[in-house]
């Protein structure tokens, strides 16, 4: 067994020594106010789209692009492209518009690594196979005709909630992006592209004479009839007369401003952010107008310059960081008292959305508000996820101090809890899945529907607050969750990579809730879980693994994932099995820089097989956290996990 003050292999710290290191190196890294943040990376998209966006408005950053040409150089694959996480393969929109970045900073197309892209691209079908985003902005900047993507009329804005289509249906994210896009899809500008720089050599047949760019994204009747529909826009829409447009444009910006966000931007995410700058200049804001000043300033305040290298982050992860950071900690031992702590709980308690109806407001009426965001702000859109996170670490660090804040919250997750008895991450009941088959959703991720991750969370939660398995909103959720279970025993990972993820969210909330973990169904999870671990003792998934074809895809053991199975096998009563031993002892042996453990892998996701992300806190507090309960649960006679997380 490993012990708690011998070292497992010469010239490495005990565990006790570890795990003290790492958690003052994480305290160490709290901002003066009491929170912290790192750096959320994508794949090669978001730069390469900060680049177009400062050529559509024909100001290039000069002083930034040649960083930022660094930094996508560095990512493109043996394959020749870019692709959507590390390692991954080739995505073929990815690699168009990290093309098209390079090409406009400067980049000679003759050079061999421009070559390989170019002739990587080609052999795949080239840019008219690239998805509905990305052509987007190639009729933006005149590269494609604008029948290249699908029809978004304007007039979406004035359909009413009854209608099939309703901004109400589609997910937050959906919203903020697509709101201020139907005015660019409305007036079609080009881009300033002062360099005056194309792509038409990612073409296989010129773009003018290219029949097939909309296809019907699931292959079903319904798409086919959607597709149809999209035909006979194409050819209304250009007639329809513009004096009701602008009624309707206007609509538009009132609700994207209504929802500005100051400092933090349309929906605290860059997509919505850039197509707002966007339909600004479009529509003639000048450079010093306050919305226009501020759009920009949210999305300046999202570079991230390391030096040799510039990039874009997609938005910033600061709450769902600090709520993460100070569970680890008080895992590993920090008092709930203490300085630390307390500061990191006044943080967050302070940007509890307490006044503002935001979206969610549309399918539940009445309900107070109550939740916090991801970001650092984002008023109208606060996340369940975090805010069942952050509950759990106010009432762990002083329940009685927190008292008014977890009531607030409590009510408003409770209040989104949807029909089928889980959770989406921003509404109730997103569920209009007809609308996947839409030309326009050929990424797939217009929807927020529940999800076992999220559903586990809220359990967790509720558990922790004193909810049992026999509350009727507790016994819905796991209902929901029993039928969400994967044949093999798994659960999906909607927000982290992926089975691993998701089968130790729900595991830790069964635990909590007060479930017989010795149920066969629970059993079975347990069994999967061990079948996954590597020979290294480590766990691994990759982001292929939601590609059904690619389910069980790994290409190496990760810290953070490592961290999520032992996780789940303690809630499931597995603290002295061998599994959980050897995981332990891969963490302890993985290479460590202070609090950070060494992880390149992108482990979390953002739109399953279209946005990867890689949270550069995961391998700093999940770690930690793991070998903190180890070492709790093996001190102690009760192996009872006692909290939701």
């Amino acid at each position: 067994m490993l012990t708690m003050k011998a070292a497992d292999h010469e010239g490495d710290l005990s565990l006790d020594d570890l795990i003290e290191e790492a958690r003052a190196r994480l305290a160490a890294w709290q901002r003066p106010d009491g929170h912290w943040v790192f750096e959320l990376e994508a794949d090669a998209t978001i730069p390469s789209e900060y680049v177009l966006l400062q050529h559509f408005l024909g100001e290039p950053r000069v002083d930034l692009e040649p960083k930022i040409g660094c930094y996508l150089r560095a990512r493109q694959g043996a394959h020749g492209g870019w692709p959507l996480f590390h390692g991954g393969d080739l995505d073929i929109s990815a690699t168009v518009k990290a093309y098209y970045a390079l090409k406009l900073i400067g980049d000679d197309p003759d050079a061999p690594h421009m070559r390989r892209a170019r002739e990587a691209l080609l052999a795949r079908g080239g840019a008219a196979c690239s998805n509905v985003f990305t052509r987007f902005s190639l009729a933006l900047f005149g590269q494609v005709p604008w029948r290249a993507v699908p029809v978004m009329p304007i007039e979406i804005m004035l359909l009413p909630r009854w209608f099939p289509f309703h901004l109400s249906k589609v997910s937050y994210w959906s919203r903020t992006v697509i709101v201020p896009l139907l005015v660019l899809s409305t007036l079609k500008p080009r881009a300033a592209n002062p360099r005056g720089v194309d792509i038409q050599e990612l073409f296989l047949t010129p773009p003018e004479e290219e029949r097939s760019f909309n296809n019907n994204p699931t292959g079903s009747t319904l798409g086919e009839l959607f597709l149809w529909i999209d035909r006979l826009l194409q050819i209304v829409e250009p007639h329809l007369p513009m004096a009701p447009r602008r009624f309707a444009i206007d609509k538009a910006m009132a609700w994207a401003t209504k929802r500005l966000n100051g400092e933090d931007g349309l929906g605290a995410i860059y997509p919505a952010m850039a197509n707002l700058v966007m339909a600004f200049r479009t529509l003639g804001y000048p450079d010093d107008h306050p919305d226009m000043v501020t759009a920009r300033g949210a999305i300046e305040k999202l570079v991230t310059d390391r030096g040799e290298e510039a990039y874009c982050q997609p938005c910033f992860s600061p709450v769902w960081d600090t709520g993460l950071a100070a569970h680890a900690l008080m895992e590993a031992g920090m008092p709930a008292g203490s300085p630390t702590i307390d500061r990191a709980m006044g943080w967050l308690s302070d940007r509890q959305v307490l006044d503002t109806v935001g979206d969610w407001g549309e399918r539940t009426p009445g309900l107070r508000p109550g939740g916090w965001p991801f970001q650092y702000g984002n008023d109208h859109y606060p996340d369940i996820d975090d805010t069942a996170m952050v509950v759990m670490a106010l009432h762990r660090a002083d329940p009685e101090k927190h008292r008014e804040a977890i009531a607030r919250a409590l009510e408003w997750v409770i209040g989104l809890q949807s029909e089928d008895g889980g959770w989406g991450a921003f509404d109730a009941d997103n569920t209009c899945r007809y609308l996947n088959h839409i030309p326009f959703a050929d990424h797939g991720a217009l929807l927020d529907p529940p999800t076992a991750d999220v559903t586990a969370r809220c359990v967790g939660m509720l558990a922790q607050l004193g909810y049992r398995r026999d509350d009727p909103v507790v016994a819905r959720a796991i209902d929901f969750l029993r039928r969400e279970q994967e044949p093999d025993g798994s659960w999906f990972g909607r927000w982290g990579t992926n089975y691993v993820y998701g089968t130790w969210s729900v595991l830790s909330a069964l635990n909590a809730a007060g479930e017989d973990m010795n149920a066969p169904y629970i059993r079975q999870a347990v069994d999967w879980l061990k079948s996954r671990q590597r020979a290294d003792g480590g766990w691994g998934e990759d982001g292929a693994s939601y590609w059904p074809e690619h389910r069980d895809a790994c290409r190496t053991s990760t810290p953070s994932q490592t961290a999520w199975a032992l996780l789940g096998l303690m809630a499931a009563g597995e603290v002295d099995g061998d599994a959980v031993r050897e995981g332990v002892r891969y963490l302890h042996a993985a290479p460590r820089d202070g609090a950070r453990w060494h992880e390149d892998v992108f482990t979390a996701v953002g739109f399953p097989r279209v946005f990867y992300l890689k949270y550069h806190g995961y391998a700093a507090y999940f770690p930690l956290w793991a070998l903190a309960r180890y070492r709790r649960l093996m001190a102690r006679n009760d192996r009872t996990v006692e909290w939701g997380l």
